[in-house]
């Protein structure tokens, strides 16, 4: 046994969407009580750290519903099925900057929110881009434009909470410690 393992007693499936799946869990407890469990099933998401050779970083301003405002963020989408990690990081950071690349390195994998949910996202880094001629289509629902930004903006957009999710002040302190090498 795990240590403070919960053994799953029984699963309702809520929702099953495009992008995530909600279920509850009824759970034995390591005492031995039961407890429910709300989760979120998510099939996992890629981000990409894209430097230019004068050390700006490349990034989207998308607005994101559920904080009903925009961010600035690093390039990521969701791993589609069957779909390699790095294969999904070159098609999103195509996609969302027309810029693309033949030279990623991984760089870290976290989860977002283990609290309630299994979404698992894949950090790569890239200081080798190549501009698209002709920039792919999006999704059909996503509107995105491209911030090349230094890190000292960036840090400005940080304090001003226009840069306010974990992958992108991840980013900003992997090219922190880049820097300072």
């Amino acid at each position: 046994m795990k240590k403070f393992e919960e053994k799953t007693i029984d699963t309702q499936h809520i929702f099953k969407g495009k992008i995530v799946q909600l279920q509850v869990d009824s759970v034995q407890l390591p005492d031995g009580n039961t407890s429910k469990r709300e989760l979120v099933k998510h099939p996992g998401a890629v981000a990409v750290i894209a430097l230019k050779p004068e050390g700006k970083l490349v990034c989207v301003e998308q607005y994101r519903k559920p904080l009903e405002k925009s961010l600035v963020e690093i390039p990521a989408g969701k791993l589609e099925d069957g779909e390699e990690p790095e294969v999904t990081a070159v098609r999103e950071l195509e996609e969302e900057t027309g810029y693309t690349t033949d030279h990623l390195e991984k760089v870290t994998s976290f989860y977002t929110s283990p609290g309630f949910a299994d979404e698992l996202i894949h950090i790569y880094f890239t200081d080798q881009l190549k501009k698209l001629e002709t920039r792919p289509d999006s999704d059909e629902d996503e509107f995105v434009e491209l911030k090349e930004i230094t890190l000292e903006e960036a840090e400005e957009l940080s304090a001003s909470e226009r840069i306010h999710d974990a992958k992108t002040a991840y980013a900003l302190l992997y090219v922190k410690a880049l820097q300072a090498k």
